[in-house]
């Protein structure tokens, strides 16, 4: 499935990560209820499953994100994105280049990356052309128990010298939030902090209401 109209990535706001636990009408059911309590984007991040059922839930989530009109990003593979449309892909340390998943996707397509606890790596990302880049954990995490940590002292220093949107992932709850934006982060991932919760609107909105207070803003290239 050919995506002709690829949707930007949002410069702020809460970014919702599916767990793998949730296929089929579940899936559906809580991705709607994220992007009702104000989700900016949603990542589809299937783990298992058979190949048919992954593909059949993106289509699926595609359709919704696009009636909603805000982007869907496949965490890990650039061919699902493209069989599914989706606007983008997310890519860790061993998912590919940027210019490899733009081989798959197409020069509009969002391309994420996972940059952990490296200002380097982010900077290098952003020369090859990435739309955002995500740093984390940046604390104790259910999703990846096991995941290095970042600090917020990098997220301080990457907000002084990107232009891109910065996304701040791990163990990121109401409680800690509003520590991420105020080092710099433009985007905050969460996964079981939306979708964990018994009400996922209710939470969505939660960690969307930490944006409200005033923060100083990064100046962006289309600012110049």
């Amino acid at each position: 499935m050919k995506n002709s109209m690829y949707l930007p990535f949002p410069s702020k706001g809460l970014y919702a990560i599916t767990p793998d636990r949730l296929q089929g009408d579940a899936l559906l059911a809580a991705a709607e209820s994220a992007i009702l309590g104000g989700a900016a984007v949603v990542q589809y991040r299937p783990k298992s499953g058979p190949a048919s059922d992954r593909l059949s839930d993106g289509i699926r989530l595609q359709e919704l994100c696009r009636t909603a009109g805000i982007p869907l990003i496949v965490n890990d593979s650039p061919r699902l994105a493209a069989e599914i449309g989706a606007d983008g892909v997310h890519l860790g340390k061993n998912d590919g280049s940027v210019a490899a998943a733009r081989h798959v996707l197409g020069d509009r397509a969002i391309v994420g990356i996972s940059c952990y606890d490296s200002l380097e790596r982010a900077l290098r990302a952003e020369a090859e052309g990435a739309n955002y880049v995500a740093f984390g954990a940046l604390f104790p995490s259910a999703t990846k128990p096991c995941a290095s940590r970042a600090r917020l002292e990098t997220l301080r220093e990457a907000g002084t010298r990107l232009q891109i949107p910065i996304v701040a992932i791990g163990g990121i709850d109401t409680t800690n939030g509003g520590q991420v934006i105020g080092a710099g982060a433009d985007l905050v991932a969460a996964v079981e902090a939306v979708f964990g919760a018994a009400d996922v609107a209710r939470a969505a909105r939660e960690l969307c209401s930490l944006f409200h207070a005033p923060r100083k803003r990064r100046p962006h290239c289309d600012d110049a």
